[in-house]
């Protein structure tokens, strides 16, 4: 999942990398931590963190200096709740490392288009393990389905996206990744709390702190649930007495569907269609922010791929991930809800159609602008000056295409008369530059 805003931003960025995508390989995104399991986590520092020595290149120095933080943390999370034994034998065993902030700093050059990311997310290898993984654990996975309402193969495909059917969990200790980033990463805060959500769930006996394994970010098990979200959603399917997201594959299709459940999926609903658009089609109208029911966007003259009527779905929206030379699908609340899982776009598109083709249906019948090279981040950061220079308020240039930039580019596609579909290209940032 991804790490943070949703069951990952740390993800979110990486993924996003929806990422997504992020992804894929990695999983160092997780559903980000919700109202309820932030409440769960968070506790008020009774001291300041010692900060990370800045511009400190000295290992050892560094290290001297992680050791008296966790010393500091440890007093902490004993006030927090957590019995002096677990603190004791899960902290004093933690260690330093510099791979986990490496990573977390590591700012790509380079970004994926969405149909580079999906061919990857959506391979044919892993729609035919997912096909696999459905007939082997039917059972468990028409259980979830029956209490949660939310279909096997949306949960098999996230199981997919997040280790690759078990395949991948990561290496990381979540004790050593969380502490780390705790004390030197992008979002100490952020971190403290999954670190003390991780404490809890080895206090309650649940799982040892040495095998609490996964993701450079803290995600864990097959489907890859930060600390906070394991405590406030993991479920215990099998009634061992055990949440175990490692090694039942109950628990995992269980637990993974009660947090789709509770972050707004609606039972029988599809998460989305593959649609065409009217000539008249105003592209500035293609974002997640405009919803309307289908009946409304019918109305419009949206019609499925092949002229078909649209699926029944309230607050549905039209996304051209690739803008207008791409395909357009109408999303509705059960697309939010993946969304939550990993805030990425691409991720959740992703999730949708390997979860579609796992249940024999097809996959885009639009093809993507293919010979449409992506922004590097430096290019997309030049792009952003430009459009601030000329007055169309891009933000604060970071090489990141957000809500911002895409807004930004929209406007300044509608003052020259192009289709304002808010999709970057090498094309516009030439033109940027024109007089």
């Amino acid at each position: 999942m991804a790490l943070g805003g949703t069951i990952a931003d740390m993800r979110s960025l990486l993924l996003t990398a929806t990422l997504g995508l992020a992804a894929l390989g990695g999983c160092a995104r997780a559903p980000g931590p919700t109202s309820a399991a932030a409440t769960a986590t968070t506790v008020a520092p009774t001291a300041p963190p010692t900060p990370a020595p800045a511009g400190q290149s000295d290992l050892a120095g560094t290290v001297t200096g992680f050791h008296a933080w966790l010393q500091a943390f440890s007093r902490e999370a004993v006030a927090a709740g957590i019995s002096q034994r677990t603190v004791d034998t899960a902290l004093a065993q933690a260690q330093w490392q510099p791979r986990v902030v490496e990573l977390d700093r590591a700012q790509p050059e380079f970004t994926r288009t969405p149909w580079a990311y999906l061919d990857n997310a959506v391979s044919p290898q892993r729609v035919a393990q997912g096909r696999v993984q459905l007939r082997l654990h039917a059972a468990a996975l028409e259980a979830t389905e029956q209490r949660y309402g939310v279909p096997a193969p949306i949960v098999t495909a996230i199981w997919g996206m997040e280790s690759n059917y078990g395949q991948n969990f990561g290496s990381f200790s979540a004790i050593d990744a969380l502490a780390t980033l705790a004390y030197d990463g992008r979002r100490r805060e952020w971190a403290r709390g999954e670190l003390l959500a991780a404490l809890r769930i080895v206090d309650r006996g649940e799982i040892a702190a040495d095998a609490l394994v996964g993701s450079w970010a803290g995600a864990m098990g097959h489907t890859q649930f930060l600390p906070s979200v394991y405590l406030a959603y993991a479920v215990d399917a099998d009634g061992d007495g055990r949440r175990d997201i490692w090694g039942s594959v109950a628990d995992v299709t269980a637990s993974t569907a009660n947090f789709l459940a509770h972050s707004g999926w609606q039972r029988g609903q599809t998460w989305g269609v593959e649609v065409q658009l009217p000539a008249n089609f105003d592209y500035a109208r293609a974002e997640l922010g405009v919803r309307e029911s289908s009946d409304e966007w019918a109305r419009e003259g949206v019609r499925g791929i092949d002229g078909a009527n649209l699926p029944e779905l309230p607050d549905a929206s039209v996304l051209m991930p690739a803008g207008a030379r791409g395909p357009a699908i109408l999303v509705g609340p059960n697309f939010r809800a993946l969304l939550r899982y990993n805030n990425s776009v691409n991720y959740a598109l992703a999730v949708g159609l390997l979860a579609r083709q796992i249940d024999g249906g097809p996959g885009l019948s639009a093809p993507w602008p293919r010979d449409l090279p992506p922004l590097s981040r430096s290019e997309t950061q030049e792009l952003q000056e430009l459009l601030n220079t000329r007055g169309f308020n891009a933000g604060t240039p970071d090489g990141v295409v957000g809500p911002a930039t895409r807004a930004s580019v929209r406007r300044y596609q509608q003052s020259q008369g192009l289709p304002a579909d808010g999709y970057a290209t090498h094309e516009l940032l030439q033109q940027l530059h024109g007089p």
